[in-house]
């Protein structure tokens, strides 16, 4: 069994989470296949929206993987998850499903509450991960409010300042929020302090991706 993964963000803390949380759900003697670019998200930042180039460098890295063999790929960047949400289509016809880290996240968020707060530190992030949300709570026919938690500045900085900011916009939306999410999957590693610090439900991205990309495995009868 062989899981491709997909990153435009590259932050070893990342891989290494997602990595950890595909293991756990798949085994680990899964095979474990990283495509990276880098340049995609920087792109997208600069323009301000998925550009064309941008959507077909990920495809690509979508199709790479299913060329080297994988049975299913995980998409592990929110800012381009309406690009893998197009090329579904693709991974049915061939066979190969392409996931998104972030759906199953936002259900669950829904679940959890019809008031979300939405962390994120870039708007190219916050705006598909909100379309998102909007998307899957019409699919469970519930009604969200979505609170904006977009943190200035706080891209690439070290983990102790990102835990504090993020702490800061947490306590600033937390009394018009019933849960927290976290756009990003690189800000997982403070789902538990920002639960400890707010009492509120906090969800990320890693483990509800690779529950995910398994549940794509058992669909094709491979675990």
């Amino acid at each position: 069994m062989k899981a491709g993964i997909v990153y435009t963000s590259t932050t070893p803390e990342l891989i290494e989470l997602v990595n950890r949380e595909v293991k756990v759900q798949l085994g680990a003697e899964a095979e474990i296949a990283s495509y990276e670019d880098p340049s995609i998200l920087a792109e997208v930042r600069e323009a301000g929206h998925v550009t064309a180039g941008a959507a077909a460098r990920l495809v690509s890295m979508f199709m790479q993987a299913t060329s080297d063999g994988a049975d299913a790929v995980l998409n592990c960047c929110s800012s381009v998850g309406e690009v893998a949400d197009a090329a579904v289509s693709i991974g049915k016809y061939t066979g190969v499903p392409i996931v998104r880290i972030d759906e199953e996240m936002c259900r669950e968020a829904v679940r959890l509450g019809a008031r979300i707060g939405v962390l994120a530190t870039l708007p190219t992030t916050l705006e598909p991960t909100k379309n998102t949300i909007k998307r899957v709570a019409r699919e469970m026919n519930r009604e969200v409010v979505l609170v904006d938690g977009l943190i200035d500045g706080a891209f690439g900085i070290d983990q102790e300042q990102f835990k504090q900011m993020l702490w800061a916009k947490t306590e600033e939306i937390m009394n018009e929020t019933d849960v927290v999410l976290l756009c990003q999957g690189s800000m997982a590693y403070a789902e538990e302090y920002l639960h400890e610090k707010s009492g509120k439900p906090v969800v990320s991205s890693p483990r509800f991706g690779a529950r995910a990309l398994r549940a794509a495995m058992e669909q094709k009868g491979l675990l």
